[in-house]
C-alpha cells in the first residue's frame, strides 16, 4: 500500500512478482507430489519460485529503495536468488539431521515433498529400489519405521552429499554476484548471510 501510495511502482512490481511466482510454485509443489514425479530441473523450478524469489524480491527492493541504477537493482536480485536456493537445499538437508532444530526429522518425507536429497538418490539407484522407495513414500509416509528406511536410504546413496556439494556451488555463486558490488561494510554484512545461510544448524 505504501508503494502505491508513493507511486513507487517498481517496487510494486518487484513484491506482485514475488507473490505470483511463490503462489505458482506451491501450486507446482502440490500438484507433482500427488505422482512424485519430481526431476531436478523441476525441483529447482520450485524452490526457485517458492523460496527464492522472496529472498530475490527483498534484495531487489532493498536497492530499488536507494534510487540505484538498474544494473545494481538486477545485481541485487541474482544475489538473492542464489542465496534463496542455497537457503532451501540447506533447509532440505535438515530433513535427514539429527540435531533438535525445530523441525521434525522426515518431516519433509511424511508430507511427501521430494527435495534434492531424495531426488538424487532415486535417480542413482536400481529400478526395484527406487520402485520401493517411491511406494513407501505413497502409502507408508506415516510409519516412522519406513521414514527411517527412506532416509538411511538416501544417505547410503549419497543423497547428502550431493545436496551439500549443490549448496556450496549457489553459495559461492552468490560470493562471485556479490563482488560486483562495490567494497563496504553493507556487502560484508551479505557476505556474512551467506555463510550464515550455508552454516546454520536451524
Amino acid at each position: 500500500m505504501l508503494s502505491v501510495e508513493h507511486k513507487d511502482f517498481d517496487l510494486l512490481t518487484s513484491v506482485s512478482t514475488a507473490v505470483r511466482e511463490m503462489s505458482e510454485g506451491e501450486l507446482l509443489q502440490i500438484e507433482k507430489a500427488r505422482k512424485l514425479d519430481i526431476t531436478e530441473d523441476i525441483y529447482f523450478d520450485i524452490i526457485t519460485k517458492k523460496t527464492a524469489t522472496l529472498i530475490s524480491a527483498c534484495c531487489a527492493v532493498g536497492v530499488q529503495s536507494t534510487q540505484a541504477e538498474e544494473k545494481y537493482v538486477d545485481i541485487a536480485r541474482s544475489f538473492g536468488e542464489k542465496v534463496g536456493i542455497a537457503f532451501q537445499i540447506k533447509d532440505d538437508l535438515f530433513d535427514y539431521g539429527d540435531a533438535e532444530i525445530g523441525k521434525p526429522l522426515g518431516i519433509d518425507i511424511k508430507e511427501k515433498k521430494m527435495t534434492l536429497p531424495l531426488i538424487y538418490a532415486l535417480q542413482n539407484t536400481t529400478r526395484s529400489i527406487r520402485k520401493n522407495m517411491i511406494q513407501i513414500i505413497k502409502n507408508e509416509s506415516e510409519n516412522p519405521k519406513k521414514v527411517r528406511e527412506v532416509i538411511e536410504f538416501v544417505k547410503s546413496t549419497g543423497g547428502l552429499q550431493y545436496a551439500n556439494r549443490r549448496m556450496n556451488e549457489y553459495a559461492t555463486e552468490a560470493k562471485a554476484i556479490l563482488q560486483q558490488f562495490p567494497e563496504s561494510h553493507y556487502r560484508k554484512s551479505l557476505e556474512d548471510l551467506i555463510g550464515y545461510t550455508i552454516e546454520r544448524d536451524k
